[in-house]
């Protein structure tokens, strides 16, 4: 179960089979079934999540019953609420399987025994929260700068098979427009319009 990490972290730092042997000694391997929770609203997140295979989605619902969709987490993505899996506060997001998935999960002790046991780890961390960092501050700057079309075209882009494993209702929270509206683009889209 632990082939595709090894792979993952590989792709972004060299780490030598005896520290990935360690490493995996601190995870615990969960398969999760479709529409079941890793991290619900009000609990702290317990975890940090690495998706073997499957797709999870981090939301969350405001006062009026709406989701806002912060994260698709597909095959080799992590997870987390960051904040309160650091500080043990209760979480403001739920993170729920669309997919049955398979699981890495690692617990805050554990995580900071490989931190500070497999330094290769510390640095793949580091730059994983740096490439998430810039890539929420683009995400955010594209709501401010772009077209709803432009968005969902670069969803699209960026995960082509998106439209066959998510509801189009939640491409549409992800991409912070309304249903209706996405409707009419992916018209629009077909059309040629």
């Amino acid at each position: 179960m632990f082939e595709f990490l090894y792979k993952k972290v590989n792709e972004t730092i060299t780490i030598s089979e005896e520290d990935f042997e360690f490493a995996k000694t601190l995870f615990i391997p969960k398969k999760l079934r479709k529409k079941r929770f890793v991290l619900q609203d009000g609990d702290p997140c317990k975890y940090t999540i690495f998706v073997e295979k499957g797709l999870l989605r981090s939301y969350t619902i405001d006062e009026k019953g709406s989701d806002h969709i912060l994260q698709f987490a597909m095959q080799g993505w992590w997870s987390a609420d960051l904040y309160s899996f650091l500080t043990g506060e209760p979480s403001e997001y739920n993170i729920e399987a669309l997919e049955d998935s398979e699981l890495l999960l690692i617990t805050k002790p554990s995580w900071d025994i490989l931190l500070e046991n497999v330094p290769a780890f510390e640095r793949y961390f580091r730059i994983l929260i740096q490439n998430n960092l810039i890539a929420t501050q683009r995400r955010l700057m594209g709501t401010f700068s772009t077209t709803a079309e432009e968005r969902y075209q670069k969803l699209l882009e960026d995960f082509p098979d998106i439209s066959q494993r998510v509801p189009q209702h939640m491409i549409a929270s992800y991409i912070g427009i309304t249903r209706e509206t996405l409707s009419r683009i992916r018209n629009q889209i077909a059309t040629g319009s």
